[in-house]
């Protein structure tokens, strides 16, 4: 199974701007951890739960836009769970997974109800192309615009020049806003104070790379102050941007190794 390539990823956010929630149910511990690192490199919200009971619990009070739900649980059926998730949420997709030979199950989940399903074993890259597919067709999330720069709750407008965090708008300078746009359009990666001062200011200031400093705690006051940071420092580096809950990004395993190949 080869990692997700970064080019495949499709930017959903819910109608207030945050991440999608996507609840993954398995009772095989490794399968949730690998969907849940896959997920929220997608810049997801992911909740697991390893049983019915926990998953329907963990429904109620994460309220997810998609589910990831095995048919056979240790305490109780996959169709079982889907009728009490529904009862709450009637409308959230969900995406069944099913061993490979197992037919029955495959036609009583679309039966009962289910969206979708992949049997086991799977590649993460199929199971996130269909969650996505779900998600869209659900009207739970939209695409964002190729103007609209997003990174967690962080949301940049490059036509309208608006920045909001959480819904909240946020006024910047000219200069502040090149400089969030640059970080933002490199989310995750280190971003030396030579290469800010060249892209944003256009020239070296020599000695004077503190402006660099003085500008990343402009916009701190602006972004992070009273909520969770999303502007780092990397001492000795530079600076980074990444959403306020650490992504994780997938585990590389052996090339054409499918997820879940050991399973019923």
């Amino acid at each position: 199974m080869a990692p997700i390539k970064s080019d495949t990823r499709t930017e959903l956010f819910r109608p207030d701007g945050s991440p999608v929630r996507v609840l993954v149910v398995d009772d095989e511990a490794s399968i949730t951890e690998l969907l849940a690192m896959a997920l929220r490199y997608e810049g997801w919200e992911v909740r697991t739960a390893h049983d019915g009971a926990s998953a329907i619990q963990a429904a109620r009070s994460f309220r997810p836009d998609a589910v990831i739900l095995d048919v056979m649980l240790p305490d109780m059926h996959g169709l079982t769970v889907l009728g009490r998730v529904r009862a709450d949420a009637p409308d959230v997709p969900v995406l069944f997974l099913t061993a490979k030979d197992a037919v029955e199950d495959r036609i009583a989940g679309l039966t009962a109800g289910g969206d979708d399903h992949v049997t086991k074993p799977f590649g993460l890259e199929e199971v996130v192309a269909r969650l996505r597919g779900l998600i869209r067709r659900s009207g739970a999330a939209a695409k964002r615009s190729e103007s609209l720069l997003a990174v967690g709750d962080l949301t940049l407008d490059e036509d309208s020049h608006e920045v909001t965090r959480g819904g909240e708008q946020i006024q910047l300078t000219a200069t502040e806003f090149e400089l969030l746009r640059y970080l933002m359009r490199n989310p995750r990666r280190v971003l030396s104070k030579a290469q800010i001062l060249d892209r944003v200011w256009s020239y070296d200031f020599g000695g004077k790379a503190n402006v660099v400093e003085l500008y990343i705690s402009y916009l701190r006051k602006k972004l992070d102050a009273g909520r969770p940071p999303m502007i780092h420092t990397r001492r000795g580096a530079g600076y980074l941007i990444k959403p306020a809950e650490t992504a994780v990004k997938p585990a590389e395993t052996a090339a054409g190794v499918p997820v879940g190949a050991g399973a019923r």
